[in-house]
């Protein structure tokens, strides 16, 4: 199963912890951030347009689409 919302299409992507030391950059690591997908259960009777395709169903969807869901209920 991939890493990524299907609502809102939110996937990983690199990022950097910068290092400063004595006014300079260190090169520094690189890592990958994930989204927070956590699994929901969808309502049948949901009016959000995005949500409409999930109705009845339980899938795993980002926090941010959470909240969202949580506001139509």
């Amino acid at each position: 199963m991939a890493k990524k919302c299907p609502i809102c299409e939110k996937t990983s992507h690199m990022e950097r912890k910068l290092n400063k030391l004595r006014g300079k950059y260190n090169p520094s690591p690189k890592f990958r951030k994930k989204p927070n997908l956590q699994w929901v259960s969808i309502p049948e009777d949901i009016k959000h347009p995005k949500f409409k395709e999930y109705a009845g169903k339980r899938i795993l969807i980002c926090a941010k689409c959470i909240k969202t869901l949580a506001k139509d209920k």
